[in-house]
């Protein structure tokens, strides 16, 4: 396996680095020409290069190119299509390289702290990689390593980002990008702190205790750092896996209302969004409960934020411009005037369907459908006719969870009463009473209070 890290690899990465920065360029001078000398583009040849560029790096800048392409109308259509397509797989450390890195981490008798450490990672992600263990005692265990030297790496892919939009709002003035930079940029330095993200575990095992069908792993300090993330092993399948044996169309429904409350109790209840339901970071057991196993995408919003959220909906389902121009300015719109809130309640409206209609149903393509893409390019068109606007930071999980989870309930063919399932959330919400909740639950996981801030 590649030996990642190594001065080799460095100097690979950095051509990898001139690669995706030669194409940004060549796009820009393409755009420039498109602009001001009326010369056509190829948009889905040059994207398709980008896409090549990008995925070879196999490093954060990747991960922030599939979250970017679940964000309606944050890049063109043709760069979005190419960028779902990357997959989240980086090159493996190999064995030498993983004992070096886990003696810098634990001393140099780590293994001895081990009865058992596979050699193979079970899975390679973009900033670092899992190995199955056994403790002394025969507990089996998921060992999270990161990958070296991955602050400079991420450092390095965000002046990519940059590029991205900066090019991106040369050419087309419907999204201002400054807010969804600044949120990505924090979120992906927080995800480097494992000791965070043990804080984000203990926080929703707390949040979610009643919840009988959501198990999530325990965590083991003693063979733990900032770098290195031990946690007791939970057994299940992931979800393309499990769907494979044929389930039934009640389980289908059943997994799908748990991975329901598993995501939206934190929110209604503590204002926490799990920002990421990349289809790896969870896995289904035999009893149909969720296994929850990655924590480190994720977001605390302010209590008046989720409010906001709930506002919305009334609005929606009570056509109440006045409300959806509140609401808005909750979630951090700024400046809306009537026709910004018509464009926004186009979206909107596809995003909350599923909850406003009282009964059994599906839901609708999101992102990947006909419907959805020719709702978002209308809202896009519509957008730079306004003169286009600005997404609050808050915007960019909370919608990048919503798309996720309505992926995830499409793999499943679900047919459940979502408005249902949402109104058990939300009929006795109180925003002092989530205020204390949040409060009581994050600095009893020991995160910082700078947090409840939103």
């Amino acid at each position: 396996m590649a030996e990642y890290g190594s001065k080799s690899q460095v100097g690979g990465r950095l051509k990898r680095y001139a690669k995706v920065t030669t194409t940004m360029s060549g796009l820009a001078a393409r755009m420039a020409g498109e602009r001001y000398l009326g010369m056509d583009i190829d948009r889905d040849r040059h994207a398709a290069q980008l896409r090549e560029a990008l995925g070879s790096l196999k490093g954060p800048l990747m991960k922030v190119a599939q979250i970017l392409s679940t964000i309606p109308d944050a890049l063109p259509a043709e760069y979005a299509d190419e960028l779902a397509s990357l997959q989240a797989d980086a090159p493996s450390m190999g064995w030498l390289f993983v004992k070096r890195r886990m003696a810098a981490e634990l001393g140099a008798d780590w293994q001895s702290q081990f009865a058992e450490f596979d050699r193979t990672a079970i899975s390679a992600a973009s900033l670092g990689q899992v190995h199955k263990a056994v403790s002394p005692d025969g507990q089996p265990l998921a060992v999270k390593l990161q990958y070296p030297d991955m602050a400079s790496a991420i450092d390095a892919d965000l002046r990519q980002l940059k590029l991205v939009f900066q090019l991106y709002e040369r050419f087309d003035s419907a999204i201002s990008t400054n807010d969804i930079y600044n949120e990505l940029s924090d979120r992906l330095h927080e995800e480097l702190d494992y000791c965070r993200e043990a804080a984000n575990l203990a926080l929703y095992r707390d949040m979610l205790k009643d919840e009988a069908h959501v198990t999530m792993p325990q965590y083991l300090p003693e063979l733990s750092t900032g770098r290195v993330l031990t946690m007791s092993w939970v057994e299940g399948q992931k979800l393309m896996a499990w769907l494979e044996g044929a389930p039934s169309q009640e389980e289908r429904n059943q997994v799908a209302m748990n991975m329901f409350r598993a995501w939206y109790v934190p929110f209604y209840f503590y204002g926490v969004i799990h920002g990421d339901p990349h289809l790896g970071n969870y896995s289904i057991d035999n009893r149909l409960n969720i296994n929850l196993m990655d924590f480190g995408s994720i977001r605390i919003f302010r209590p008046d934020f989720v409010s906001g959220v709930i506002d919305l909906y009334k609005a929606l389902r009570d056509s109440d411009e006045a409300l959806a121009l509140q609401a808005y300015e909750k979630w951090g719109f700024l400046g809306l005037d009537k026709e910004a809130i018509e464009v926004l309640n186009m979206w909107a409206g596809f995003i909350y369907a599923p909850l406003l209609e009282d009964g059994v149903r599906p839901i609708q393509q999101m992102r990947g459908g006909s419907e959805g893409r020719e709702l978002a390019g209308k809202v896009h068109q519509e957008l730079k006719r306004i003169g286009g606007i600005k997404p609050p930071r808050e915007f960019v999980l909370m919608d990048r969870a919503a798309v996720g989870l309505g992926s995830v309930f499409m793999h499943l063919s679900a047919e459940v009463n979502w408005h249902k399932l949402f109104h058990e959330l939300i009929d006795e919400f109180d925003t002092s009473k989530l205020a204390t909740r949040q409060r009581k639950a994050v600095l009893g996981a020991g995160l910082p209070e700078s947090l409840l801030e939103g």
